[in-house]
């Protein structure tokens, strides 16, 4: 075993094509059934996604924070913070950022399987990259959420000062300024990030969850 993994290289499609028929999927006795009971609610994924400073992550931390309050079992998945680890080794070219998505995805269907609300703050800017998770995910499961900021609006909370480079050149592959951003088409919930408050975009989609019996929650955040 220890001379197979020493000598085993996953680029090699002939080895990995043959160590594929010794895998097989190990059912657990803890199921996703058994957890939700555990945490009192149901497992879903909550997907933000927008332009670079369009309020992703800032939406993502408000909405955790209520839901926590509220005893939900949560966890976010921010895209800077994974690209500190598990998506170190990816660029920004249309294929890496492919991989970026499929592997988000897959982590959060491992959190939603442990009955987490797992919430994802990613500009995921592609519609084929977000429909892929969505069949990992599966529909009823995948709440995708639109962050409809105006570019213009976007580039005036430019902290980070990337779009500033982006229109310089400087950064090449830049969603909005050199690379495309696909709008979703049908989302679960559309808020326009760039006009609405903080409290009421995470009240909005309090609503969407209550509405369709996802989570029963109150909309008091404040208690």
């Amino acid at each position: 075993m220890i001379k197979f993994f020493e000598h085993y290289n996953p680029m090699n499609s002939n080895q990995s094509k043959s160590s594929e028929k010794n895998i097989k999927w190990h059912e657990l006795s803890i199921d996703r059934k058994k957890l939700e009971a555990m945490h009192g609610h149901k497992g879903m994924v909550i997907w933000f996604t927008g332009l670079s400073g369009a309020g992703k992550s800032t939406l993502a931390n408000a909405l955790n924070e209520a839901l926590h309050l509220k005893g939900i079992s949560t966890y976010v998945l921010d895209g800077d913070n994974i690209r500190h680890g598990l998506c170190k080794d990816l660029g920004f070219s249309d294929s890496d950022r492919e991989e970026n998505i499929r592997r988000i995805g897959e982590v959060a269907n491992l959190f939603m399987d442990a009955g987490i609300v797992a919430i994802t703050a990613f500009v995921s800017p592609f519609k084929a990259d977000r429909d892929k998770v969505r069949s990992i995910i599966g529909n009823n499961d995948f709440i995708e959420i639109y962050c409809a900021a105006d570019l213009s609006v976007c580039e005036k909370r430019d902290t980070k000062g990337l779009y500033k480079k982006a229109r310089l050149g400087e950064i090449k592959e830049f969603t909005g300024i050199s690379s495309p951003y696909e709008i979703p088409e049908n989302p679960e919930i559309s808020i326009n990030t760039g006009t609405i408050a903080l409290t009421d975009s995470v009240k909005q989609i309090i609503d969407y969850l209550n509405e369709n019996n996802l989570i029963s929650i109150t909309n008091n955040l404040s208690q």
